[in-house]
């Protein structure tokens, strides 16, 4: 039997002028890596995981062991764009998006390389838009993997799709600024190592411009007046010890220098922020699917299991789940690798559309995916015998985060129908007038396309 292609053999015709051949043969580094250090560790990882309240208290040591061996492969930091950071190792987004599908098999591998969300974004704020002191008290840590960080921006209490309605207030007072409010689903904040917050507030109330009333400021986890209440379960998963904290802020002194770029920057910094953000949690994705696809077909080829007299890969709609999911997953990936072609040609904003394309798209197909695994295995599936559960429940929550699809399909109806819609109208128009024109010169009855001409029988 022929060996399975490599990751690097199995790039899309369509991206590989844009890999270099340094990023091809890490590649297969990484995939090697999770296959064979990470995959087998993630039973390991959660295994070592406490109990109760022992759970928030430090970090399973394989992912220790894990980071150490990803360093000595190189295999750190690869997600910071090369158009917008020197501090990273120099790759694009495309070249890191075919790294994250390999990530995105495993629950840690990307913390064990260093790219796990919201480390990521929270490294690409404070590299692309923090000052030099900032860079120093902070992305330096967070490279090194000495910290984690938190991001807070959603709130209980108002509809955080929107951003422009953020309410945590951050007044100014003297040199310093003082924070009261309220954040959920801070992803990151249950971990003992997570030692600084990403938080993004309402510092000018009354601004004409809604989207210039949010700043975003570098608040160290351990500031008094902040309270950590709870962590909240993701379908009844707590994701220990990394966490999704509901935390209140109650008079909260700041100094000047954590504002970030400058107040009224909020909303800019955060679009910076989500943008390259999208494309690593859908390849991700893409990788999970792959997981859950390889899942699929195992169980089909297990020989106990022959259901009404014959085996599984037998059955006619087994084999149809593994021809859609076939064909879902290799269209999602060019999706992806799309969007991550045109964000390395400019910018995240020069891409909006491709990336909410690839945002919606690829956790719709990888939960169908996921789905389809789960029903293949019955009752194993919706247990901890399978992983498949847990991806499910963790990719279920991505048609939520980073913008829920609802509005990031409204967006994209609004630019095509606004962007199209006189350039549409006038062709259609000149193509009737030319249609016209021609019935008129070649003499012949006007008649609507696709109409029948029935020609009456006279009676003798």
């Amino acid at each position: 039997m022929a060996p399975a292609p490599t990751a690097s053999e199995s790039i899309p015709p369509i991206a590989q002028p844009f890999v270099s051949e340094r990023a091809r043969k890490l590649l297969d580094v990484v995939e090697k890596f999770v296959d064979e250090e990470c995959i087998p560790a993630d039973a390991v990882y959660h295994a070592q995981i406490g109990l109760g309240e022992a759970r928030w208290q430090g970090h399973p040591s394989v992912m220790d062991d894990l980071k150490r061996k990803a360093q000595s492969l190189g295999l750190w930091n690869m997600f910071l764009p090369k158009n917008h950071f020197k501090e990273g190792p120099q790759f694009t987004n495309v070249e890191y998006g075919l790294m994250a599908e390999q990530l995105g098999k495993s629950i840690t591998a990307s913390e064990a390389c260093n790219c796990a969300a919201p480390d990521t974004g929270n490294m690409e704020v404070i590299a692309r838009y923090g000052s030099p002191a900032q860079k120093e008290r902070w992305l330096k840590p967070l490279m090194a993997g000495e910290i984690r960080s938190a991001f807070l921006m959603t709130e209980p209490d108002i509809a955080s799709s929107d951003g422009s309605n953020i309410r945590l207030r951050m007044e100014r007072k003297g040199d310093h600024y003082v924070l009261n409010g309220s954040k959920w689903w801070s992803s990151g904040a249950g971990d003992d190592r997570c030692k600084i917050f990403i938080t993004m507030g309402q510092t000018a109330p009354d601004h004409p411009d809604r989207y210039q009333r949010q700043s975003m400021m570098l608040v160290p986890a351990d500031t008094p007046g902040i309270t950590v209440h709870r962590m909240l379960s993701v379908y009844g998963f707590d994701d220990a010890p990394h966490g999704h904290g509901h935390i209140t802020f109650t008079n909260v002194r700041v100094p000047l220098d954590a504002m970030i770029l400058g107040e009224g920057r909020g909303n800019e910094i955060m679009q910076g922020r989500l943008g390259p953000g999208r494309i690593h949690h859908a390849m991700r994705g893409i990788g999970a699917s792959e997981k859950a696809l390889e899942w699929l077909i195992n169980r089909l080829n297990d020989e106990r299991k022959v259901p009404f007299g014959k085996p599984l890969a037998e059955h006619g709609v087994l084999l149809e789940w593994v021809a859609k999911a076939r064909i879902e997953i290799d269209a999602c990936r060019l999706i992806v690798l799309n969007a991550a072609i045109k964000t390395d040609q400019r910018d995240a904003k020069f891409a909006l559309r491709e990336i909410a394309e690839a945002k919606v798209k690829v956790p719709q197909v990888a939960l169908e995916v996921i789905d389809r695994a789960v029903q293949a295995y019955g009752a194993a599936g919706v247990c901890q015998d399978t992983p498949l559960a847990y991806m499910w429940a963790h990719l279920r929550t991505l048609r939520i985060a980073d913008g829920p699809d609802e509005v990031h399909l409204q967006q994209l109806g609004k630019r095509e129908n606004r962007t199209r819609r006189d350039a549409i109208k006038a062709k259609l128009a000149r193509q009737a007038q030319r249609s016209d024109e021609l019935f008129r010169t070649m003499g012949v009855e006007k008649v609507a396309l696709g109409a029948q001409k029935f020609q009456t029988k006279s009676k003798l």
